[in-house]
C-alpha cells in the first residue's frame, strides 16, 4: 500500500523527492514551479581562486638585503683596500728594503751592544761609518770623473781626427774634421735632443730630491728597526702564545744569518770582479785603475740588471781617452766576464753563503725583478733563503732507500727490475708452468 496523505496525494520528503513505497526512501521528483520558486537550484562547489598576481606586494626574503648591504661593504673595502695598497706602495717598499738593511747591520750592532754600548749609539757608529765610506768613494769618484772629461773635452779635436783618418784610410773617403764638425752641430737631432735636455732639467731635480728623501726614510726606518730591534721583538712576541714567540725569534734569527750570508756572497763577488777588472786596466795602461776596479765591483753587485752596464760604461769612458781600442777591450772583458759571473762564479758561492740551490737562487731574481723591479732583485736571494730555511724545519723527511736509480746508475741490462724477478724467470724466453699444465702435478694436486 502506498503511503499517502489524506487525499491521497503523496508524501514529500525534505529535499522534495517523494517516499518510496515500503522503504522510506525519498525518490528525486522534478520540482515544479512552486518549488522552483521557494528553493533556489543547487550550484556546483568552487575551487578557492588564487590570488591575482600583481594585484598584492610580493615580500622579498629576508635575507636578501643583509646579503645586499654586506656585498657592498665587501666591495667598498676592496676598493678602499686596493686604492690604499696603490698609494702606499712606494713607502712599503722602502720599509722593506729597510728591515733587509736593518738585518744585515745586525750583527755588528748586537757585537757592541753585547760590549756594553748603549743600542742607539751603537747603530749610529756603524751608519756612521757606512755614510762616510760611501761619501768619500763617491767624491773620490766624482773629481776622478770631472776630471777625465775635461781631459776629453781637451783632447775630443785629436780623438776626432784620429778616427776620420782611420775612416778614410779604411773605406777610402774624403772627410775632414771641419765638415763633420758642422754637420754635426748643424743636424736636427742634436738640436731636438738640447731641447728635450732643457725642457727635461725639472724632471732631472725632481726625480734626484725624490731619490734623496726616499734614501733618507730608508735609512730612518733601517735605524729604528735596528735600534729597536729587541723592543720590536718583545712587541711582537706579546700577541702570540708561547709556542708561537719561540718561532718568531727563530724566523728572526735565520733571516738575520741568511741575509748576512748574502752580503758576505755579494762582497766576494765584488772583490773577485774588482781585482779581475784591475788586472785588465792595469795591463792596458788605464789611469785610475784602483778606483774604477772599485767601482765596477761595487756598482755591478749592489746594484742587479743594469749594475753590470753602469760599472763597465766609466772603465771604457777613461780607456776611450787612452786608446778607442781600449774601450773596445774593455767592453769584450765585461760581456765574457759577466757570463762568467752569471753561470760559474754566482750559483756556486750563493749556494754555499746563502745555502739554496742556484736554480732556485736564479729563479728568485728573476721573480723579484718581475715583482718589484731593482729591490725585488736585491732581497730575493735572501728572502728565499730565509723562508726556505724556516720551512725546513717543518717538512718531514724520510730515509732514501737503496736504489742505484738514486745514484743515477741503473746496472746491468734489466736494471734492479731482473733483481727482483724470480729465478725461473730471469732467463731470457723462460717460462714457469703452472701445476695444471703438468699432467703428474695436476692429478697430485686435485688427488
Amino acid at each position: 500500500m502506498a503511503a499517502g496523505g489524506v487525499d491521497g496525494t503523496p508524501v514529500r520528503g525534505r529535499g522534495g523527492g517523494r517516499i518510496g513505497p515500503g522503504m522510506g526512501e525519498t525518490c528525486p521528483v522534478a520540482p515544479t514551479d512552486e518549488t522552483a520558486q521557494t528553493q533556489p537550484p543547487a550550484s556546483p562547489p568552487v575551487p578557492p581562486a588564487a590570488p591575482p598576481a600583481g594585484d598584492g606586494p610580493v615580500r622579498m626574503p629576508g635575507w636578501l638585503p643583509r646579503a645586499m648591504v654586506l656585498a657592498l661593504a665587501l666591495y667598498a673595502c676592496f676598493q678602499l683596500g686596493s686604492w690604499a695598497f696603490d698609494q702606499l706602495i712606494g713607502l712599503l717598499i722602502n720599509v722593506l728594503i729597510a728591515f733587509f738593511l736593518a738585518l744585515a747591520i745586525e750583527p755588528a750592532v748586537s757585537r757592541m751592544a753585547s760590549r756594553g754600548m748603549r743600542r742607539g749609539l751603537a747603530t749610529f757608529l756603524v751608519f756612521l761609518g757606512v755614510l762616510a765610506a760611501a761619501a768619500g768613494f763617491v767624491v773620490l769618484l766624482g773629481s776622478m770623473l770631472a776630471g777625465q772629461i775635461l781631459d776629453m773635452v781637451e783632447d775630443l779635436p785629436a780623438y776626432l781626427d784620429s778616427v776620420i783618418n782611420w775612416v778614410n784610410q779604411t773605406f777610402r773617403t774624403d772627410l775632414s774634421r771641419v765638415d763633420v764638425q758642422d754637420s754635426l752641430l748643424h743636424s736636427d737631432w742634436l738640436q731636438r735632443y738640447v731641447q728635450n735636455s732643457a725642457t727635461g732639467v725639472l724632471d732631472v731635480s725632481t726625480t734626484v730630491l725624490g731619490g734623496l728623501f726616499r734614501l733618507l726614510t730608508i735609512f730612518l726606518f733601517s735605524f729604528y728597526f735596528a735600534a729597536d730591534g729587541p723592543r720590536l721583538r718583545r712587541t711582537l712576541c706579546s700577541v702570540l702564545p708561547p709556542a708561537h714567540q719561540a718561532e718568531v725569534l727563530r724566523a728572526w734569527e735565520i733571516a738575520v744569518d741568511k741575509t748576512g750570508g748574502y752580503l758576505y756572497s755579494r762582497g766576494l763577488m765584488a772583490l773577485i770582479s774588482g781585482v779581475a777588472h784591475y788586472v785588465l786596466l792595469l795591463i792596458l795602461g788605464v789611469p785610475y785603475a784602483p778606483a774604477l776596479a772599485v767601482w765596477v765591483g761595487l756598482v755591478s753587485q749592489f746594484i742587479p740588471t743594469i749594475g753590470t752596464y753602469l760599472a763597465g760604461a766609466l772603465p771604457m769612458l777613461i780607456a776611450f781617452t787612452v786608446n778607442p781600442w781600449y774601450a773596445l777591450w774593455v767592453l769584450g772583458f765585461v760581456v765574457v766576464y759577466q757570463q762568467f759571473e752569471n753561470y760559474v762564479l754566482q750559483p756556486k758561492l750563493t749556494s754555499k753563503t746563502v745555502d739554496i740551490h742556484p736554480a732556485v737562487a736564479f729563479g728568485s731574481v728573476v721573480a723579484g725583478t718581475a715583482l718589484m723591479g731593482a729591490v725585488g732583485a736585491l732581497i730575493a736571494i735572501p728572502a728565499i733563503a730565509t723562508l726556505q730555511a724556516f720551512l725546513g724545519a717543518y717538512v718531514k723527511r724520510y730515509a732514501v732507500t737503496d736504489d742505484p736509480r738514486m745514484h743515477g746508475r741503473r746496472g746491468s741490462r734489466g736494471g734492479p727490475v731482473r733483481a727482483r724477478m724470480p729465478k725461473a724467470l730471469r732467463k731470457p724466453g723462460a717460462v714457469r708452468k703452472r701445476p695444471q699444465d703438468t699432467p703428474g702435478e695436476g692429478s697430485k694436486a686435485h688427488g
